[in-house]
């Protein structure tokens, strides 16, 4: 039978967390992750959340980062939106608990970071666990709310849309703008269905797609996929960010260093020794990610050499032990003291920063169906993420979506949820060799990696685009014949965010931002200086 909520919040990071804590203020909330509760990116986040906090600072400075940042794409209201709402929302978090640091001479300040593209210190952080800090006192104030329910290891398959429930089957297929719900996969493998008034997507990143991601295993691009085979507009997905220090190590794997590190003084060297950022780009180590990001992948081509280093040494060792715990620890667990010594660092895939579309409320195309946080494409990234920036955004917009929800809300009461008819197997059979899964999903991430990676060209997106399409053909099949578990969803849901990633590059014809591509190596603001979105109910 069908199971009833006001709210369905898909994704447990900062973006569903904070929604939900507003949202139970309107009616009942149920918040499901296909993990645990605390595997999201957010609790990964080392650096910390963007806001204007001290006088040394201005609305203006930060949105003119965000701009320079973003590569021109950035939607300036949402841009000044965003950052002018930062402050309030700095307070919001502090009172339900979040610890930042406190400033070391003045304990009623914050100890404010600076990270690369910044032009002043304004990063609200606990040390290099700022996610994790934030993410403990949300979900405890999750747990103390009695109109919130948590389902863990429950993952959702497509969304609930009315077209599929009053649809007449002799016409052509058609989309609607209302979404009901979705459908979700429970840990016994049975399906429920799950009607709601509003449905929220956050379900966090795309980054599992590479071979190489700073991402948790849950970043699989769940609701880009599922708002896209809705009819959702989606919008830069060419605009992959590779953050530029992820360690470099065989015994560990996608081990961010911060990038607060290159903030408090760290500098980037080749093997020898050599700094190489200032030839890259005038601001040199406190360069944007993606300048950083390409200038490493052109030495390491350049050199042959499998990483570079980040050096913070020449720093008073008591500050660096003091300032990164968490990333001293863990280097020092696998052999190198940073203290005394570089870190070796490659570029990995880190943050999508398109998305679903949205509008200033955190609305998608299609009705009563919100996203936010990674999962959206908001307006405020462009082409390019400024550091920390992410948090900042996902917490705005979970309160302007809680605000038009409750401006709504005598009217969402009104609505009477259609019956709507449960999941059917059919005839599909247990999967019963598991290779069918990880073959193909190792094949997708490895193309993924060596073709639409940090430099891009025609030919290997041809080549990808070709590969891809062979391998989507046998995932669909997979679908339809086989007993759905979560490898089987996750794999049709990389596919198609692949896919998707793939079209919106062969799209763009310049150079921009995160997007690079050597057969059209300059910035075309004439014809470009556009988003680049897709729909699948446009299609031919």
């Amino acid at each position: 039978m069908p199971k009833t909520t006001d709210f369905l919040v898909i994704g447990s990071g900062i973006s569903g967390l904070s929604f939900a804590l507003k949202a139970a203020r309107l009616g009942r909330v149920v918040l499901i992750t296909k993990k645990n509760k605390v595997d999201t990116a957010t609790n990964l986040a080392q650096g910390g959340i963007a806001a204007v906090l001290s006088a040394e600072d201005s609305f203006d400075l930060h949105v003119a980062d965000t701009l320079r940042s973003g590569a021109g794409l950035c939607h300036e209201d949402i841009v000044r939106m965003v950052v002018e709402n930062g402050p309030e929302r700095i307070r919001e978090l502090i009172a339900l608990g979040v610890a930042f640091q406190p400033d070391r001479t003045d304990g009623s300040r914050l100890d404010l970071g600076r990270e690369g593209g910044h032009s002043a210190r304004r990063i609200a952080h606990a040390l290099d666990l700022s996610g994790r800090e934030i993410e403990r006192a949300l979900l405890q104030a999750v747990a103390a709310n009695d109109r919130i329910t948590v389902l863990e290891d429950h993952l959702a398959i497509d969304l609930l849309m009315l077209s599929k429930v009053n649809q007449d089957f002799n016409a052509p297929p058609q989309f609607t703008d209302q979404c009901l719900g979705a459908y979700v996969l429970e840990p016994d493998g049975a399906i429920t269905t799950w009607r709601a008034r509003v449905t929220v997507l956050c379900t966090g990143g795309t980054g599992k797609v590479y071979l190489y991601t700073t991402n948790p295993d849950i970043a699989t691009g769940d609701g880009v996929a599922m708002a896209y085979r809705a009819g959702a507009r989606v919008a830069n997905l060419e605009f992959v960010q590779f953050h530029p220090t992820c360690l470099y190590h065989a015994q560990t794997k996608n081990f961010l260093i911060s990038e607060a590190v290159r903030g408090e003084g760290g500098r980037l060297l080749d093997r020898s020794g050599r700094h190489f950022m200032e030839q890259y780009d005038d601001r040199g180590d406190l360069a944007t990610r993606d300048m950083v990001a390409r200038a490493i992948d052109a030495e390491m081509k350049a050199s042959g050499d499998d990483c570079v280093f980040l050096d913070i040494s020449h720093r008073p060792a008591d500050f660096v032990r003091s300032r990164f715990p968490n990333i001293h620890q863990t280097c020092l667990s696998l052999g190198i003291d940073i203290t005394r010594e570089p870190i070796p660092v490659v570029p990995a895939a880190h943050y999508m920063c398109g998305g679903v579309v949205t509008d200033r409320m955190g609305r998608t195309s299609i009705a009563n169906l919100f996203a936010f946080g990674e999962t959206a494409c908001t307006g405020l990234h462009g082409g390019n993420r400024l550091a920390s920036n992410s948090l900042l955004e996902a917490v705005v917009f979970a309160h302007q979506a809680a605000e038009q929800c409750a401006a709504d809300w005598p009217k969402l009461q009104r609505v009477t949820l259609p019956e709507i008819q449960d999941w059917s197997v059919g005839r599909a059979e247990r999967i019963e060799e598991c290779v069918l899964i990880t073959h193909n999903w190792d094949q997708i991430r490895r193309l993924m990696w060596n073709y639409v990676g940090i430099v891009r060209s025609d030919k290997r997106l041809n080549l990808v685009k070709t590969r891809l399409d062979h391998i989507q053909t046998e995932v669909d099949q997979h679908y339809r014949d086989y007993l759905l578990t979560p490898d089987l969803v996750e794999l049709r849901n990389i596919t198609q965010v692949a896919e998707l990633i793939i079209r919106c590059a062969m799209i763009r014809k310049e150079s921009r931002g995160l997007h690079y591509n050597v057969d059209y190596p300059r910035t075309d603001d004439q014809n470009w200086l556009l988003d680049t979105v897709i729909q699948r109910d446009l299609e031919p």
